[in-house]
């Protein structure tokens, strides 16, 4: 009895130690190990994302297209005439004016032709000239009953046979000088010259492919617009309403370039869904050539307000997709995830045009999305439409840094103060 009451007296104090020290983890447990202040609890409404108020202002509707910039007059200078090439009257790339002799042709057998029809023109004309006098004379005679009226017919006859005679050989003598004509090849337009295909000394045939010219002044943007651009400027176009078309070239930054849609035609191609559309461009520093790609902006004609409109705005990053779909998560009043689709329009200032599925005010989530599913509830916390998650990481490192140099820096001056 006394070795029990003895092991008695020596367990008690063991079990008072094993308590406090259940006491002290648990209330361990409840602290930052870092800080030892009491930890936050976990939030029950749902995974954390990041939630954005859907931004409404007004907006210049425009659209983006890939084009083509195309010459408004574009000619191919081919020889008429067969022979071989004198002289050749341009530098290759050069600019040329409307007559200028590019080419010529060695003219002296169309010389000699002009002069031979020339010649058998004017004895044609001589003898149709003598047998006009002839008849007059022949016209007093039957008067006077001295001749036969068959003679008188004969020599009216051959009158019209010898006028005849005349006017054909006129008009050979008209071809040869044409002929003659073509051996100095001219610029048909004002624009720039490209090189000679056919150099000196060498004989071209007739319509041969010479060089050819592109006027340089005013120039054409070309490109394939889709059912929708169709329908808001297709109908402005055919009525001659002004449609602002913008383009800007690889190298340039924007848009500098300001012209006019010109032309929209008259049906979409039903392979492609898109319709063929042109703008018209000044051109006064031939800074535009034609073939070049170009950037075209199109002016979406929305009426008022110098063409702008109340629009929708949101962060692509808030934009899922589904199949051939788009679709946002919106935050319900209730902190659930609610499946969304929408019709995006174009981008304006980095974030992207909602046509269609939302209202101003609503509130979409931006980032996490990966955690989401419809229906299931989240804990938003609200940041800006055109929040980076990437930058916010990036700042988050820094932000600890500056807060490890205050520490030190303050436990630096309380060791000296010591």
């Amino acid at each position: 009895m006394k070795n029990v009451k003895h092991l008695t007296a020596v367990a008690r104090p063991l079990v008072a130690a094993m308590a406090l020290a259940g006491l002290a983890a648990f209330g361990l447990a409840g602290c930052d190990e870092a800080t030892g202040k009491p930890a936050e609890a976990p939030a029950a409404g749902g995974p954390p994302i990041s939630a954005a108020v859907v931004v409404q202002k007004a907006v210049l509707e425009t659209q983006e297209f890939s084009g083509r910039l195309e010459a408004v007059e574009r000619v191919e200078i081919r020889s008429r005439v067969s022979g071989f090439i004198t002289a050749v009257n341009f530098k290759p790339g050069s600019e040329v004016k409307q007559g200028d002799v590019l080419f010529v042709i060695d003219p002296r057998p169309y010389q000699a032709e002009k002069d031979r029809a020339e010649a058998a023109a004017g004895s044609a004309r001589a003898k149709a000239d003598l047998a006009k006098l002839e008849l007059a004379r022949a016209e007093k005679l039957l008067a006077d009953k001295a001749i036969a009226q068959r003679e008188y017919d004969e020599k009216a006859s051959g009158l019209k046979e010898l006028d005849a005679n005349a006017r054909a050989a006129q008009a050979q003598f008209e071809a040869a000088k044409l002929n003659l004509s073509y051996t100095q090849v001219h610029a048909p337009i004002n624009g720039r010259v490209s090189k000679a295909e056919i150099t000196l000394g060498n004989l071209v045939d007739a319509s041969a492919v010479l060089t050819s010219v592109v006027s340089t002044d005013r120039i054409y943007a070309s490109f394939d617009g889709d059912e929708d651009t169709f329908l808001r400027v297709g109908a402005m176009s055919h009525k001659g309403q002004p449609v602002t078309v913008k383009v800007g070239l690889a190298n340039e930054t924007g848009y500098p370039h300001e012209g006019k849609l010109e032309f929209v035609d008259n049906q979409l191609d039903p392979q492609t869904g898109s319709v063929r559309m042109r703008a018209t461009f000044a051109n006064a520093d031939r800074t535009l050539v034609p073939g070049l790609f170009a950037r075209v902006q199109l002016d979406g004609g929305a009426g008022g307000n110098g063409g702008q409109s109340q629009a929708l705005l949101i962060n692509e990053r808030a934009v899922g997709t589904d199949q051939n779909r788009k679709f946002v998560f919106v935050v319900g009043a209730d902190n659930k995830a609610e499946y969304r689709p929408i019709k995006l329009g174009q981008t304006v200032d980095g974030l992207r045009v909602v046509r269609e599925g939302l209202k101003a005010g609503e509130k979409i989530i931006v980032n996490g999305l990966q955690r989401v599913h419809p229906g299931a509830p989240v804990t938003p916390q609200v940041v800006p439409m055109d929040f980076d998650p990437l930058a916010a990481n990036v700042a988050k490192p820094e932000a600890k840094k500056a807060d490890k140099v205050a520490a030190a820096s303050t436990g630096d001056a309380a060791t000296k103060k010591e």
